[in-house]
């Protein structure tokens, strides 16, 4: 399994730079965009040790991104008060370990997935707020709904008691023009604006487009993006090792 290789560094000082540059790329792509509305930085903690974490929620990260169950349980009690996502691949039989210490799952790419978060979700008197997850490049070895199928997938979501649609998520494939984002816009408007099949559903809060990455993240802001979840262009490369379990 993979293991965090001991961090011994004390000061911070790379985090604090790099969150203003980030910061400061933030209000520039807005501005060229003409965005008056709320880009949210989702500060991504794979591998990050909770001190890292913690001083970047001092300095005013208010939102965590977490793609693993096991590392997410193992660290939260050591983490400053912050909001947290679940971000990554999420199996069936984990979904009960998180649906009580997230506020969003990003990763909904299976109306089974969606059905036993919407279970869960209701054994604890709970609406979970969920994204679809888009395969916007339609790589084969990448999650998430094909383009063609969302519009229909997004309608059987809704569907579902006890969850909330807010919106899109997507992982463009490294170094894609910016048409991806484009058109991932254009699906993202399409539905928010026309609707689904359930449109009507109290359940449906289309307000929310995650896309964009330490790599790519100004561009996606370009295009509507509303989270951009940056790891380690705010933590810098994270080294670890592989041990055998």
């Amino acid at each position: 399994m993979e293991e965090l290789l001991s961090n011994t560094q004390t000061s911070f000082d790379d985090i604090s730079e790099s969150y203003e540059r980030i910061c400061e790329d933030i209000k520039k792509a807005m501005a060229e965009a003409g965005r008056t509305d709320e880009v949210r930085l989702m500060a991504v903690t794979k591998t990050v040790s909770p001190e890292r974490i913690n001083h970047a929620v001092s300095l005013g990260v208010e939102l965590l991104g977490e793609n693993r169950v096991q590392e997410f349980l193992d660290k939260r009690d050591s983490y400053a008060p912050a909001e947290v996502h679940f971000i990554g691949g999420l199996q069936t039989n984990k979904v009960k370990y998180i649906i009580d210490k997230v506020t969003m799952i990003h990763s909904v790419d299976s109306i089974r997935l969606a059905q036993e978060i919407s279970r869960r979700a209701g054994q604890h008197g709970l609406v979970m707020d969920i994204l679809v997850e888009v395969n916007i490049g339609d790589e084969a070895t990448k999650g998430g709904i094909s383009v063609q199928s969302v519009r229909d997938f997004c309608s059987e979501v809704l569907a579902l008691p006890n969850i909330r649609l807010r919106g899109l998520m997507t992982i463009p494939p490294p170094g894609c023009s910016e048409e991806i984002f484009a058109e991932m816009q254009k699906i993202f408007i399409d539905i928010r604006d026309n609707g689904a099949e359930n449109i009507n559903s109290t359940n449906f809060l289309f307000d929310t487009l995650s896309m964009g990455m330490s790599g790519d993240y100004t561009a996606a802001i370009r295009y509507g993006s509303t989270i951009i979840r940056v790891g380690s262009g705010l933590f810098g490369y994270r080294k670890y090792k592989n041990q055998e379990s």
